[in-house]
């Protein structure tokens, strides 16, 4: 009798253990203190990977160049980056696939006291700029202003290019005119006094642009997803979960706040409606909204940003809905 209680036992454990090995893994590099984390959290604390099939292991890197480094050379399955970087890397031979995460790309602040009512009142000023000459929000601000105004942004301006934390410290402290940073470091700038002039989503849809166009997003090995199939759904159908959890449920966010660095409730609220406000619409992307994003990218930044990706690459965005 006891044998065959034990043999049940191991009969038992042997089935566990195998459906456990079957649910396939997806190891996300990401950075240790990146945004995306709130989502991954979520994702991961409600069970949301299990539920569409897989499991999500989170694993934290130093910096972006670092969570490159890992999904080429398959110590990670999954990373988030640009959609423009992940064209430039298709172009260029890389079998990368881009999955949709966030619009959040912020806007131009202004000191809360500043008279500037439009770009035009920043002429001869000093704007801070985080991400470096080809930082997107700045090349499409820069296309509005002489669309708009015919004013050439970067030669009627002088621009501080910086770390995002110096940008930030800088703005606030009342030493520029105005600044462009991550969405996240705006939305603290914001919380502190700051005053948006204008927002990146405004500009694009001044320019013709599909301001709905996620522009950051999981970045999977085609090779992987061909050897998974089914798993790009499973994933975004989990981060869809989360994106729907934190829309709608205030404590919800009670779980992540310690991830989110609000040294007070304001940069808490304002970081937490400026994530919201960055979540896109459910379904896959427009390919023609994109290419124009691309194709203005290609013509202010060139080949330094877009490299070989005068167009846009064929099965650059994974099949999703």
């Amino acid at each position: 009798m006891l044998k065959r209680v034990a043999a049940a036992l191991i009969a038992i454990a042997a089935g566990t253990s195998a459906t456990a090995q079957d649910v396939p893994e997806i190891r996300a590099a990401v950075l240790q203190i990146g945004t995306v984390n709130w989502e991954l959290s979520t994702i991961k604390d409600n069970g949301f990977d299990t539920d569409h099939g897989f499991e999500l292991v989170v694993q934290g890197y130093a910096d972006n160049g670092a969570t490159r480094v890992a999904l080429e050379g398959d110590a990670a399955d999954v990373m988030v980056a640009d959609w423009i970087w992940v064209a430039r890397q298709r172009a260029a031979g890389k079998d990368y696939v881009f999955v949709p995460y966030s619009t959040a790309v912020g806007g131009l602040l202004v000191p809360k006291d500043s008279d500037a009512q439009s770009l035009e009142d920043l002429k001869d000023g000093k704007i801070g700029i985080a991400g470096g000459p080809l930082d997107k929000s700045w090349l499409i601000l820069r296309a509005y202003a002489e669309r708009e105004h015919g004013m050439d942004l970067a030669g009627e301006t002088e621009q501080v290019f910086g770390a995002p934390p110096l940008i930030f410290k800088s703005g606030i402290s009342g030493e520029l005119d105005g600044a462009i940073n991550f969405w996240h470091f705006l939305a603290k700038m914001k919380a502190a006094g700051m005053r948006e002039l204008i927002s990146v989503t405004e500009a694009s849809e001044a320019l013709g642009l599909d301001p709905d166009v996620p522009l950051l997003g999981y970045v999977f090995k085609e090779s992987y997803l061909e050897a998974n199939p089914g798993l790009a759904q499973a994933f975004y159908g989990a981060s869809r979960d989360a994106k729907d959890l934190l829309s709608q449920d205030d404590a919800a966010w009670d779980a992540i706040r310690p991830e989110m660095n609000a040294s007070n409730d304001a940069q808490f609220e304002t970081l937490r409606d400026d994530w919201r406000a960055g979540i896109p619409s459910r379904g896959p992307i427009d390919p023609a909204g994109a290419d124009a994003l691309l194709q203005l990218m290609a013509d202010l930044g060139g080949e330094e940003l877009v490299g070989q990706a005068t167009t846009l690459p064929d099965g650059l965005f994974a099949e999703i809905e």
